[in-house]
């Protein structure tokens, strides 16, 4: 994931503020996630070329990244490799710190509904490195970086497995294009992400 982890490197806290850093941080998660996908693509393109049906391929490896840009959000990266590299992520896990020690502060300041609930929930004292807003944080916006990361996905590129609520709330559908679900009359997008990778600990994908 070098390339997520050097868009999202590139990061300047000193651009974030109360009033943006949350769109912002959206903003470049998003940029990292397209250049991720990006990417991908240009490496399984040739594979797919030789190997025609291959689609599911290029959904799993765009899976695996997201889940580890969520990872990364999170706080919950587990790979550090080279002394270099180690650095590295020790550099971006410190801006991320600052960065949601910001969007705290904007909830602890009562600017956004239900100021309160929100204070109580994410009582800094208890959680200084504010994993648990990250993780709701994450949880909010994944849907948003899935868009992102499968922007330059190919028509027919499918998820491995079906994981899309289908019509009748009963049974599951796959992502057929874009390793996107679609709506119950297949025309358009859902909201919903097909892949679960991001909630499964990283040792074990």
């Amino acid at each position: 994931l070098h390339l997520c982890d050097y868009n999202l490197e590139t990061i300047e806290t000193k651009n974030y503020n109360s009033s943006n850093a949350k769109h912002n941080l959206l903003l470049d998660v998003c940029m990292a996630a397209k250049y991720e996908g990006d990417l991908i693509k240009t490496h399984y393109t040739p594979y797919q070329l030789t190997y025609p049906g291959s689609g599911s391929i290029t959904c799993t490896a765009l899976a695996r990244s997201f889940a580890d840009i969520g990872d990364i959000v999170r706080g919950k990266d587990l790979f550090y490799g080279n002394p270099q590299e180690s650095a590295q992520r020790e550099q971006l896990e410190s801006k991320l710190k600052d960065i949601f020690g910001i969007i705290y502060k904007e909830l602890k300041n009562g600017k956004t509904n239900g100021a309160e609930e929100l204070q109580k929930r994410y009582k800094d004292r208890k959680d200084p490195d504010f994993f648990k807003l990250r993780e709701d944080w994450w949880t909010a916006n994944r849907e948003t970086v899935w868009k992102a990361i499968t922007c330059k996905a190919d028509t027919g590129n499918a998820y491995f497995r079906p994981t899309c609520d289908s019509a009748d709330g009963n049974s599951k559908s796959q992502a057929h294009d874009k390793c996107r679900c679609k709506d119950k009359s297949f025309t358009k997008e859902t909201d919903q992400v097909p892949t679960y990778f991001d909630y499964v600990p990283q040792y074990l994908r």
